[in-house]
């Protein structure tokens, strides 16, 4: 029967799909043991949601069966403590391509929880509205499946290039750096059909291999759900904080309430909630028209206890623009205040 280090060791080869770290680094595994033929373990996970679970378990069910005198494996699971969230979130992060080159001061996630609420369109409309206020700003879109950062913000056919500090993003109009997958592929509108694991990598790459340089901001555009795409950013990425991105529906309100509680649990500050296509205005006397009901969003800002950031209308020609790649042009006036609470707000 191996012994406990043996053990250890070979649990030491199995990685989180998600963090790229083995689960003994990560400090996921306690309370080995043995009986007979038996070995026993309880797994740590960050959130017991996590969907690498299953994955990571069979994993190590697999290893620890080929030790010699091992026929049955037994694994525990549990939620980590919050000390022990913290230690991971604190851990070195594994060094990218462009490690020493970039210096990010802020990075910000853009959350909705559900699609449809417009939360690409307003994290492009946020960078810009920072870049117009002096900011240095990037743009991550991590919506690998669904991307659509490029489609607002570039005319033509632009796609990023390798340097010695890892790949160069490729700059709009403004000079707002940005990195999407839809950059590199050969056809746009070629579906990604990847795994979570995939995904993960690619975000995680176009966030420590890409030369992003010296950033006021980042602002890193999240996929809807609470999946393995924002359990990759949450976990993997320093966020300084999320912004949550919600409609007057209460559909709506309901899931931004779950991402709430998925970045509660990984303990990311929350800087507040913005809610989209809140109102129209019209351009003859000024009256506000609630075409999706009226709005929740202070209520949903107090259930969650969250500042509310904003409520932006629905913008005449903001379609148009956004298709033709000249999102940049659009007025950001709605967008000064959300821009305003942001850099004032400064988390804990």
């Amino acid at each position: 029967m191996p012994n406990e280090q043996l053990i250890r060791d070979t649990l030491a080869e199995v990685m989180d799909p998600e963090l790229h770290r083995n689960i003994v680094e990560l400090g996921m595994v306690h309370d080995i043991a043995t009986e007979g033929s038996k070995v026993s373990f309880t797994l740590a996970l960050t959130v017991l949601a996590c969907p690498m679970r299953n994955q990571i378990q069979q994993d190590a069910r697999n290893r620890l069966l080929a030790l010699d005198g091992v026929t049955e494996v037994e694994i525990a699971l549990r939620e980590m403590t919050d000390e022990e969230k913290r230690a991971i979130q604190q851990a070195p992060e594994p060094e990218g391509a462009a490690a020493g080159y970039n210096h990010i001061a802020r990075t910000l996630a853009v959350v909705s929880g559900k699609g449809g609420v417009g939360k690409s369109t307003v994290s492009a409309l946020l960078a810009i509205a920072m870049q117009r206020k002096g900011y240095r700003v990037g743009l991550l879109d991590a919506d690998i499946t669904g991307p659509s950062i490029p489609k607002m913000l570039l005319q033509g056919n632009r796609r990023p290039l390798g340097s010695d500090n890892g790949i160069l993003p490729v700059t709009t109009a403004s000079g707002i750096k940005i990195m999407s997958i839809n950059l590199l592929l050969e056809d746009p509108n070629q579906a990604v059909i990847w795994r979570g694991p995939m995904i993960s990598g690619a975000i995680q790459q176009f966030y420590r291999d890409v030369a992003w340089g010296d950033l006021d901001y980042l602002i890193v555009d999240l996929p809807p759900g609470t999946s393995d795409a924002s359990l990759t950013v949450m976990q993997s990425i320093p966020l300084d904080g999320i912004v949550l991105v919600t409609t007057p529906q209460s559909l709506s309100g309901m899931v931004v309430r779950k991402a709430a509680s998925m970045a509660a649990q990984l303990q990311i500050p929350v800087l507040g909630i913005v809610e989209n296509m809140s109102y129209a205005q019209c351009p003859e006397c000024g009256h506000r028209i609630a075409l999706f009901g009226e709005s929740k969003a202070q209520e949903l800002a107090d259930t969650i206890g969250a500042p509310l950031l904003g409520e932006l209308p629905v913008l005449p020609g903001l379609a148009e623009l956004a298709d033709t790649g000249a999102l940049e042009q659009a007025s950001t006036d709605a967008f000064q205040p959300v821009v305003d609470a942001i850099v004032a707000c400064r988390p804990a």
